[in-house]
């Protein structure tokens, strides 16, 4: 199972076949031949929509998709915020996406009385619908380039002044369009600095669940299954989009396959891949290899232990802290698997030789070697500045996600409060990037949010976090001294956690509401610690985006320059959570000298099953067993190009028709970060049959089926 948005997991043995992970190819360029990794090879590609390679497809498929196909599947795509992906399956705003991607919301409505994710959840009426407390929906409408307006901005600049001048220019564009509310623009960096496009979007947050079905049987196998096929998952769920508190009413929607996957079908996956590192250069995967993995690494399984631990104190524990513990051991499982390709000796030797080439294609050409040659060396420099600050930059600051050393959703709040009173007052394209004009919605709808919070868990995991902050830092860092004083962590947290009025709507909106002034004259324990911190913690963020961001994307840029120069476009960009098109087939794969089947079939479940966790199926399976068909395609498998944050994306055949909806990769894709394998990497998909016979016949859910299904199938095929 796919972590959302931080791709983040483990493998248990290393990636077979890795070595035709990249291949070579001769290139043919302006200034003669150059030979270096082939820009994408067989069914390899998380394809841009504006850049489809539909040619290829025909040559290899039969099948060249047209723009009305491309427009149609992209609209009927959609992104969860929170890091997956979904699609629009009705005229009336029903979206399909993964349990794990609902995970969530489906805890956030449950109780110690109603605990709907053990219990699963079905809304037979759209008034039984209810409200995701922290959901945003996005449907991508649009797509600029933006490149030479950001070039403009940034022309000649360096260091600080370099980011500064990109995030004003980023904001600008992000500000002028987004209309309202209802629309959410961003900036995206693709190529690493080699274009930039404006991604305008019609963003939802008024977003119900209506499905949901149990987690044993959305997660069955457990962590022992996760990434392992043959697989037997019904991860799968509904929610529907609203606006104005009626149900959105779309254009664009995909239709369901009436047969579904069949082995060898031409499938499409069309969804927002987290992340990917396939164009970083040795200096930058070296640093992933030997320092970034490993910690996190280490951070992960300790918080694991933590997280165990305190599930064990009673059963609403176990309850509140379930859907944290599932992503920290997705997380491990997947980092690990990402190392793993990283010190296959083979691996990396290609990826150094795939560099070496292309440097010596650009010292060939004086012109080239001028303008390129000098960005690798630069681009290790901000490396080495990064070794030296990560621990600051990640324990404190964060990147795009909470710091390692302030975990927990109050510490969140205070951080947002404290730096909104600040940024606000400010022209939009002067802020931090994440307070412009543009992404305001998004806070204000996390931090008004009515989803329950779990003060226990917070105090638990802020003392882990503050623990491993002065571990990483050590006792005598200033801005240790500063955090902790005299005080332990479990001190500090405890005083924080536990007078703190965050937890409810109305403190938080009269402290967001009431600005610098309200800030200033809190005495809320965990908005003192926040405003206290808050200076260094710039400080160290500013000294981070001068001498590590600004290097790497500016010298990423060249680098990619460099190669357009050499492939044009015919190179996929890094994954960025935004959305791409991948092609493939439904195919199994050999496995330690055995072929593995690309289809299973719903019987499997109860074969497998053991009726002791994680292989128990939920009594609502048990029950309508005389019923079902046995035989029904549940989980398949296809060469289709994916990573974490495809989570929710649905597989399409070539009419553009639901055959399947991915949730995982199978153990060889985990180094799918750094490279892809046809012969071997393989998304995971429950397939749509059996998501049909399991709504018809297990959940009695006999609505959704008529609103999936044309009117003369919907009882029965």
């Amino acid at each position: 199972m796919e972590a959302a948005g931080d791709v983040e997991n483990e493998r248990k043995r290393s990636m077979p076949n890795s070595k035709h992970r990249l291949r070579k190819a001769a290139l043919a360029g302006a200034a003669g031949v150059l030979v270096a990794s082939a820009p994408a090879f067989a069914d390899e590609g998380m394809w841009t929509y504006d850049n489809f390679p539909a040619a290829k497809v025909k040559e290899k498929y039969g099948f060249e998709p047209g723009q009305d196909w491309l427009d149609h599947v992209r609209l009927s795509s959609a992104r969860l915020a929170g890091g997956c992906s979904a699609s629009f399956v009705s005229a009336n705003g029903l979206v399909l996406t993964n349990h794990h991607c609902v995970h969530s919301c489906v805890q956030q409505l449950s109780s110690a009385k109603h605990d709907y994710v053990q219990q699963g959840f079905l809304a037979r009426t759209k008034a039984e619908e209810r409200v995701c407390p922290a959901m945003e929906l996005n449907q991508l409408v649009s797509i600029t380039d933006v490149t030479a307006e950001i070039a403009d901005a940034t022309n000649g600049l360096e260091g600080k002044a370099y980011s500064e001048a990109l995030n004003g220019a980023m904001s600008g564009l992000e500000k002028s369009c987004a209309s309202g509310s209802d629309v959410r623009c961003d900036v995206v960096t693709l190529y690493s600095g080699g274009r930039y496009h404006l991604y305008k979007y019609r963003r939802f947050q008024d977003v119900r669940l209506v499905w949901a079905p149990e987690l044993s049987t959305a997660f069955f196998g457990g962590d022992p299954d996760n990434f392992m096929f043959p697989r037997f998952n019904l991860d799968a769920a509904f929610v529907r989009a609203y606006e104005n508190g009626k149900p959105a009413q779309l254009d664009h929607f995909l239709r369901w396959s009436e047969e579904g996957a069949k082995a060898g079908d031409l499938s499409f996956t069309s969804g927002h891949p987290g992340r990917t590192d396939r164009q970083l250069t040795i200096a930058e995967l070296e640093v992933q290899r030997d320092v970034l993995l490993p910690r996190r690494l280490i951070y992960l399984s300790e918080l694991r232990g933590m997280l165990t631990e305190f599930r064990n104190r009673g059963p609403e524990q176990k309850r509140t802290a379930n859907g944290l513990l599932f992503y920290v051991e997705n997380s491990t499982k997947a980092l690990g698997g990402m190392r793993n390709a990283l010190v296959e000796k083979d691996f990396f030797a290609s990826k150094v030789a795939d560099e070496q080439k292309l440097r010596a294609w650009v010292a060939e050409d004086p012109t080239r070697a001028a303008t390129y040659g000098a960005a690798w060396d630069r681009m290790a420099g901000a490396q080495r500045e990064f070794r030296a600050s990560m621990n600051e930059y990640y324990f404190v600051e964060g990147g795009n996600r909470s710091p390692w050393g302030f975990q927990g959703d109050f510490f969140g709040f205070a951080r947002t409060l404290v730096r909104a009173a600040e940024e606000k007052p400010k022209a939009s394209n002067k802020r931090l990037r994440e307070y412009n004009d543009a992404n305001l919605p998004a806070i204000e709808a996390r931090l008004f949010s009515g989803a329950p919070f779990y003060p226990e868990l917070d105090e638990a995991l802020l003392t882990f976090s503050l623990t491993k902050l002065r571990e990483a830092l050590g006792t005598d860092h200033p801005f240790v001294k500063n955090l902790l004083g005299k005080e332990s962590p479990e001190t500090v947290a405890r005083k924080a956690v536990r007078g703190s009025k965050l937890g409810t709507v109305g403190a938080r909106r009269a402290l967001y509401e009431g600005g610098a002034k309200a800030i200033a004259a809190s005495n809320d324990p965990m908005i003192v610690l926040a405003r206290r911190i808050d200076a260094d913690a710039r400080a160290i963020r500013t000294r981070y985006e001068e001498k590590v961001d600004g290097p790497q994307r500016v010298n990423g840029g060249l680098i990619a320059k460099a190669k357009f120069e050499a492939y044009g476009t015919s190179v996929y960009p890094d994954a960025t959570f935004t959305l791409r098109l991948s092609y493939g087939a439904v195919e199994g794969w050999e496995q330690d000298g055995k072929a593995v089947a690309p289809i299973t079939e719903l019987g499997g479940a109860f074969e497998r099953a053991t009726g002791e966790d994680p292989y128990a199926l939920p009594p609502s399976w048990l029950k309508a067993k005389g019923k079902l068909a046995l035989a029904t395609p549940m989980n398949f498998v296809s060469t289709n190009d994916i990573v974490g944050g495809n989570s929710g994306s649905p597989v399409v055949n070539r009419n553009g028709e639901v055959i399947g909806l991915i949730f995982d990769g199978n153990l060889p894709s985990l180094g799918g970060d750094y490279g892809f394998d046809p012969a071997v990497n393989r998304a995971v998909a429950v397939h749509s049959q059996a998501i049909i016979e399991s709504l018809r016949t297990i959940y009695g859910a006999s609505s959704l089926v008529d609103e999936l299904l044309p009117v003369n199938t919907a009882n029965g095929r």
